[in-house]
């Protein structure tokens, strides 16, 4: 009976993740369609819904391809990874009821992000082509490079809020959102989102005009799915976790149930348009630009913001009761 009611609960956020997956995928050419003065997907379907549908179905009916000197285990094993380490990030977030609860929920976000660098090094590595294992190894160096900066926010966050997990976190915001009480943390942070999704402009992992698609140049049907879907769901993710951290994540606890997830998928919703809006607008990072960017700005902001506000935090602390009245 412990497993039926496992299963079910893991079908409770696996199947809404899929179906946000292949509604964004719709919207974002919608988005960059009208953006363009063109209408984007109408064809399949009324006003075009149905389109992600049709894009998914004819994935998984096309020939899964393998290049004649690639790994194959790693190769197959790659995108499974990938793609199992975005759904197991969908567990822990704390929206109703989490599959996963977790007193150190943000510490485990964090750790498990990171093993995402293993599969797109590996996907890129088993190919055994040149410009794969290029796009692999600019991945692996994009996606570490700004995790640094994004741990610092995270401890200022904690700093902050007094604890490492999510709702905590979330729940401490009842009187101001952190993202507008740190608004130049919450710009880092929302700019290293991009980069860590690999969202343009900081597609460097694709650059169609140098590397082919970087990583995943050389998958195809099903494994190459895995890769999208997984790709769009950490975007998702991540504007969630957003959310979660700098703008009071949901609605008060005391409002209906409904009321309050509306709350938190408004505030999302806002987040990835801001994502399509910012790829229809910027052009393609220069590589060597994207690591200054990180390494030589916000790296020593953000570390110089974690110092500044922690003072802040002690002094504050250290006045007496009805100083500051």
């Amino acid at each position: 009976m412990w497993n039926i009611v496992l299963f079910i609960n893991s079908l409770g956020f696996i199947v809404p993740v899929l179906l946000a997956v292949a509604l964004l995928t719709l919207i974002e050419r919608k988005v960059l369609g009208y953006m363009q003065l063109r209408k984007g997907p109408n064809i399949v379907g009324p006003y075009g819904l149905l389109q992600p549908i049709a894009d998914g179905f004819k994935l998984l009916i096309k020939e899964t391809l393998k290049p004649s000197n690639a790994s194959p285990l790693l190769f197959y094993f790659s995108p499974v990874l990938f793609f199992f380490l975005s759904i197991l990030l969908w567990s822990i977030i704390p929206v109703g009821s989490s599959a996963l609860n977790f007193n150190l929920s943000l510490i485990l976000i964090l750790g498990l992000s990171s093993l995402s660098v293993y599969s797109l090094l590996g996907s890129g590595w088993s190919s055994n082509s040149n410009y794969s294992f290029l796009g692999g190894v600019r991945a692996v160096a994009q996606t570490i490079s700004y995790e640094i900066s994004l741990g610092l926010i995270l401890l200022t966050v904690v700093v902050f809020s007094g604890g490492f997990n999510v709702g905590v976190i979330s729940s401490s915001q009842s009187d101001c959102w952190l993202g507008i009480c740190c608004f130049p943390l919450f710009c880092i942070w929302f700019i290293s989102t991009l980069a860590e999704t690999n969202r343009a402009p900081f597609d460097l992992t694709e650059g169609e005009s140098e590397i082919v698609s970087g990583y995943n140049v050389e998958y195809a049907g099903g494994p190459f799915a895995l890769f999208f879907i997984a790709e769009y769901a950490n975007i998702i993710f991540m504007n969630l976790f957003s959310v979660l951290l700098f703008l009071g994540g949901s609605l008060p606890l005391e409002l209906v149930f409904p009321l309050n997830i509306v709350g938190l998928v408004l505030k999302t919703v806002v987040l990835v348009v801001s994502f399509l809006w910012i790829r229809a607008s910027y052009p393609r990072f220069r590589y060597d630009q994207l690591m200054y960017l990180t390494w030589k700005k916000y790296l020593p902001l953000s570390l110089g913001l974690l110092v500044f506000y922690s003072f802040l935090l002690s002094v504050s602390n250290g006045l007496p009761s009805g100083f500051l009245d």
